[in-house]
């Protein structure tokens, strides 16, 4: 039986030494980090196409740095490995890592206008994003492509969960994370999560569980990353209509009502609504470029608000 239970997130997530409280100040001379964890499925993945991003709406220098995880389905021992690289268009849908090289895709996600909204609000202290999101991934028991189910327990017992966690452990173990010879310091600041079509399309049930597996996930990763109230970013999921029927996912307002609860029941939390009325890719499940920069900048706008009640302290 595994032991994915709140305890085990606290001992294996992070690397005491990642969040640099084993050495004084006078040691330490790198970059302070504020980092953010983006998670979710294929909306946080990213669809938008870098060729149409708008012109002059992405910095030529970015000083934020991102680590995305390697996606791999449940089960499967790849998932999670990255290399810290300066934010850019190319880590959206298609991107790859094998730990030691990354291949940027033609794709971008809300990390890009995120990461360069962050950073024009930080001051001194640099933006560093960790990654991980699986397109179709579910929360509830057997939901998706991929599962973030806690107590998952099919073939070796991995799944989307133990990626997500993967991430987190191997980027905060890179010590300099920006390539400039001093050791970095990584301080938890935020988490970002856009995921809840698999549920709202899978059943009622899946829908119904939504608002208790929506929380337990958010509790468990604030224990993974070592801070109680970390501040949270939830995004509405939406339904483009595509459909014979008018409606993608038959369920779809249980999981936004679930949403919207779960941000009012918790004084760090904040629900981004900026997706509504965005346009779709043909394919009627993912935005289009336009809305990934919209979405971007609305998630950091969402934060920094938070940040301002219960974030950040370096």
């Amino acid at each position: 039986m595994r032991a994915q239970n709140l305890l085990f997130t606290l001992l294996v997530a992070l690397p005491v030494c990642a969040l640099g409280d084993t050495h004084t100040p006078s040691e330490f001379d790198g970059t302070i980090y504020k980092v953010y964890y983006l998670g979710g499925q294929s909306n946080m993945d990213g669809y938008g196409f870098n060729s149409e991003l708008p012109k002059g709406s992405v910095a030529k220098k970015q000083s934020a740095m991102i680590f995305t995880g390697q996606v791999a389905l449940d089960n499967k021992m790849h998932g999670g490995v990255g290399v810290w690289q300066r934010l850019q268009p190319g880590f959206g849908t298609g991107f790859q890592s094998d730990g030691e090289t990354n291949t940027l895709s033609d794709r971008f996600g809300p990390e890009l206008l995120f990461g360069q909204t962050m950073t024009a609000s930080s001051g001194e202290t640099g933006v560093a994003i960790i990654k991980y999101a699986l397109g179709g991934s579910g929360l509830a028991d057997g939901v998706g492509y991929g599962n973030w189910y806690p107590d998952f327990t099919d073939g070796e017992g991995i799944n989307q969960y133990d990626h997500a966690l993967k991430t987190l452990r191997n980027a905060f173990a890179q010590r300099d994370i920006d390539g400039d010879g001093k050791e970095d310091r990584l301080v938890p600041a935020g988490i970002v999560w856009m995921q809840g079509e698999a549920d709202a399309y899978q059943s009622q049930a899946s829908a119904d569980a939504y608002r208790g597996n929506l929380e337990r996930m958010m509790n468990l990763m604030r224990a993974a990353m070592r801070v109680d109230d970390l501040p949270v970013v939830i995004g509405r999921i939406t339904d483009s209509g595509m459909s014979d029927d008018g409606s993608m996912m038959d369920y779809i307002e249980i999981v936004q009502t679930a949403q919207r609860d779960y941000v009012e029941s918790d004084t760090c939390a904040a629900y981004v609504t900026v997706t509504e009325g965005m346009a779709y890719l043909d394919d009627g499940w993912h935005y289009d470029s336009d809305g990934y920069v919209r979405m971007g900048t609305a998630f950091a706008e969402a934060m920094i608000a938070l940040e301002s009640e219960c974030g950040f302290e370096g």
